[in-house]
């Protein structure tokens, strides 16, 4: 019996003869499967295209400006908040550095040095150092080793340790580094001070004629030895001329003696071609009067360098405040 073709599409033998149908069919005859629109989601609404950030921007920059007050009208604004600082004993008028706070126009108060270090560089560059007191010269080197704080306590207890500028610049690292607040870096810069000052009044007496050039001669001799702590010895050499050729320290004793050789000095001289000499020495303890030891010492010298027909011109003894000259007072 042969089987009836379902026509049913309902029936499962109806739906694999349709599936069958389907596979036999071209591409494009293929109809399109039945859908349900209402379970489809909406269709989505079309992007608008952004033109660019700076459209948004300017946009904005208007609707601020919009919302400002005028320039013109605009009423002056007292600061979010004031500069603070720490309440340490620097501000108590008890220190040193004095001042405390300041009470400023606006009515507020600041620590008394904030503002100081450029005030003091203009004060200085304006007037120059002459009318400055020596703690402030002294601040004005210490801004160089000492960052953002009040210097001029150190600067007070420096002189105060030391008498005067030229006892804080030529005072030794451990005495320097014992004063409260001082640092290497302070010890640096006094001795950078004291290379310059060197180095200047030597250039007021090299390859100068010592005769012409005397007041220079005693202004350097005062500027590198009066100050000293220890004994040291020094020695001009000089040409046919008279003319400085070398300025040499020969040797550092203690505080009441230095060790001199004739023979070496005799030796330097014939080294340097001098034909002449001014001896210098210092006494720490400020007093330039001549000893015993000075005078035996210069006649040795002398006997020495006039075996060689080189002349001992004077022999000089820096005090603290004065200077003795051996051929002024008739030793030579």
């Amino acid at each position: 019996m042969k089987r009836q073709r379902s026509t049913d599409p309902l029936s499962l033998a109806g739906i694999a003869n349709y599936a069958r149908w389907l596979t036999r069919q071209p591409q494009a005859s293929r109809p399109a499967p039945a859908v349900n629109e209402r379970l489809l989601p909406p269709p989505a609404k079309p992007r608008e295209r952004r033109t660019g950030f700076a459209e948004d921007a300017e946009q904005g920059l208007k609707d601020l400006e919009a919302r400002s007050i005028p320039i013109d009208v605009r009423p002056e604004l007292p600061p979010v908040s004031t500069p603070g600082y720490y309440p340490n004993r620097k501000l108590s008028t008890e220190e040193s550095a004095g001042g405390g706070l300041v009470t400023q126009p606006d009515g507020s108060r600041r620590p008394h040095y904030w503002g100081h270090r450029e005030r003091l560089r203009t004060r200085f560059l304006a007037g120059g150092h002459k009318a400055m007191p020596e703690y402030e010269l002294l601040e004005l080197l210490l801004f160089n080793a000492i960052e953002r704080i009040d210097v001029k306590p150190l600067a007070k207890r420096l002189l105060a340790a030391f008498g005067d500028l030229n006892g804080v610049i030529v005072a030794t690292e451990p005495q320097i580094l014992r004063i409260e607040g001082a640092t290497s870096k302070v010890f640096y810069q006094l001795r950078l001070a004291e290379a310059f000052a060197h180095r200047m009044g030597q250039a007021k007496v090299l390859n100068r004629h010592v005769l012409s050039s005397w007041s220079d001669v005693i202004s350097y001799c005062r500027t590198t030895m009066a100050h000293l702590k220890t004994e040291q010895f020094r020695i001009l050499f000089l040409d046919r001329k008279n003319t400085v050729i070398a300025d040499e320290e020969q040797a550092s004793g203690t505080v009441d003696h230095v060790p001199v050789y004739p023979r070496e000095v005799a030796r330097r001289a014939l080294e340097l071609s001098a034909s002449a000499l001014i001896l210098i020495h210092n006494h720490p303890s400020g007093d330039p009067t001549p000893s015993e030891e000075d005078i035996e010492m210069t006649g040795r010298i002398m006997a020495a360098c006039g075996a060689l027909d080189i002349v001992v011109h004077d022999h000089m003894i820096i005090g603290k405040n004065t200077e003795t000259s051996f051929r002024s007072a008739g030793l030579i």
